[in-house]
């Protein structure tokens, strides 16, 4: 009887996968867990060591083909020769680095003191972009927290670097915010949590209607800023108003 072959190291590259793109890998890998993969999605744990930079070659391939399919001469411009790696790499690793990379590392602390007074992280500046067209949105959040004496205390940066996060993936606004609550909510676990979100949506600005004024304001409230019209409308009054 023939002997088995030794099965592979985990993480090793399968003979059968030659010539399979990566992005199949991850997609097979996703449903296999039957996980879903929407935009706004993170799917950093499917992803194996070395895998991102081979997403950057494909998808930097496949965007040459779209600027080939724009009838724009990429081999004889020199203002586009390197475009189709430059907009992979804006994607994969900057505007859409949310989706591939794992949380931020967060330190949490006790809260030592019984902190129970409200507090108000802001305006932490945010940049995205639509899930319709790709186009930018630029805005500002706002965070109201109401610890208790088992709230979680974290860092004021890293309020920051949670909306950084969330925010850099293809995005709705009325769906991130809801994401950042859910975070901040898992990780700090407040009496209470309020979230307003300011933007500007360049998918109304840059096409469609090119109304360069117009923004979106959204907010989510959760545990104490629901129950509680006096605290909701406390933390409101202290977002400053636009000049």
């Amino acid at each position: 009887m023939k002997a088995d072959s030794p099965s592979s190291p985990p993480g090793a590259a399968d003979s059968s996968d030659e010539g399979v793109p990566v992005s199949v890998k991850i997609r097979e890998r996703i449903q296999a867990s039957r996980r879903r993969f929407h935009a706004n999605d993170n799917i950093a744990e499917f992803i194996k060591p070395g895998e991102l930079e081979a997403l950057l070659d494909e998808v930097s391939g496949k965007m040459k083909g779209v600027l080939e399919s724009l009838v724009i001469d990429t081999v004889n411009d020199h203002n586009t020769g390197d475009t189709a790696r430059r907009v992979a790499k804006m994607y994969v690793n900057e505007v859409f680095r949310g989706r591939y990379v794992a949380p931020p590392s967060i330190t949490e602390f006790p809260n030592a003191e019984h902190l129970n007074e409200l507090m108000i992280v802001g305006p932490i500046t945010v940049r995205s972009a639509c899930s319709h067209h790709f186009c930018p949105v630029i805005g500002r959040i706002w965070i109201g927290v109401l610890p208790n004496e088992h709230t979680n205390v974290i860092g004021l940066s890293k309020y920051a670097r949670l909306a950084e996060w969330v925010m850099g993936r293809p995005q709705i606004q009325e769906e991130a915010v809801v994401q950042l609550a859910d975070l901040i909510m898992e990780k700090t676990q407040p009496d209470g949590l309020a979230i307003v979100m300011e933007a500007s949506h360049y998918c109304m600005a840059w096409r469609g209607v090119k109304d360069m004024d117009s923004r979106m304001i959204n907010s989510v409230m959760r545990g104490v800023f629901l129950k509680d019209p006096a605290l909701r409308r406390e933390f409101l009054s202290l977002i400053p108003k636009n000049p």
